[in-house]
């Protein structure tokens, strides 16, 4: 699913260059879970804003599904990201002003799908049973616990029906019970729908859920 081949990042800054990656390869194969750890710093979110053709390498190849995503233009990227591509944010980022279900179904009604909104609004519904918050359709995110907010982030994720789920820092502002819950659904989400999974975390709990584990430092990615 992922074959990152020798990618750099470098900033040009005033007066100097920051490379934030050098030389990573990282492969992960369809279904399965990785964890990317490191310090504060170390290009995590870059690495994985990379993967979800938000950003372009420096140097080397970025093949997603077989595919060289960072030859894509704005247009095929914008669509790749919708149609192919979860994401989990630490802060969720999710509507204010909308409902949990109106949250959920943005991405499906967005993207331009050839499809009734009752179908999306009964998947978003049937997402949304799965994961705990069938009694929450109607509720706003500031009604919603922090771990209600992450898994109507989840939902949301899931509803274009990705091959791949990319999460940053998902359970960075939660507590540590209610991240062994998040950690259970993720693993669980993986196993039902095959979805890969990519988390990049400082949280250990959540790391040790996943099949694969890698450690960035220093703009360098290692395999534990």
């Amino acid at each position: 699913m992922i074959d990152v081949q020798n990618v750099s990042k470098v900033y040009e800054m005033p007066g100097e260059s920051l490379r934030v990656l050098d030389a990573v390869n990282l492969q992960v194969a369809t279904g399965e879970t990785a964890a990317v750890v490191g310090p504060s710093g170390s290009g995590k979110t870059t690495l994985l804003n990379l993967l979800g053709v938000l950003d372009r390498p420096s140097e080397g190849r970025v093949l997603i599904d077989g595919r060289d995503v960072a030859s894509f233009g704005e247009e095929q990227a914008a669509a790749f990201r919708n149609q192919s591509l979860g994401f989990v944010f630490q802060h969720h980022h999710l509507l204010p002003q909308c409902t949990v279900l109106e949250n959920v179904v943005l991405p499906r009604l967005a993207g331009g799908w050839a499809e009734a909104e009752a179908e999306t609004t009964a998947r978003a519904e049937e997402l949304l049973a799965e994961i705990g918050l069938q009694d929450r359709l109607a509720h706003f995110p500031y009604q919603l616990s922090g771990g209600e907010r992450l898994r109507t982030a989840l939902a949301r994720a899931l509803v274009n029906e990705p091959r791949l789920v990319l999460a940053d820092e998902p359970t960075g502002s939660l507590d540590q019970e209610t991240t062994g819950v998040v950690a259970d659904l993720l693993v669980q989400l993986n196993a039902q729908m095959g979805v890969t999974l990519v988390v990049v975390t400082h949280n250990a709990t959540l790391a040790r859920r996943m099949q694969t584990h890698y450690e960035l430092r220093g703009g360098k990615l290692e395999k534990q």
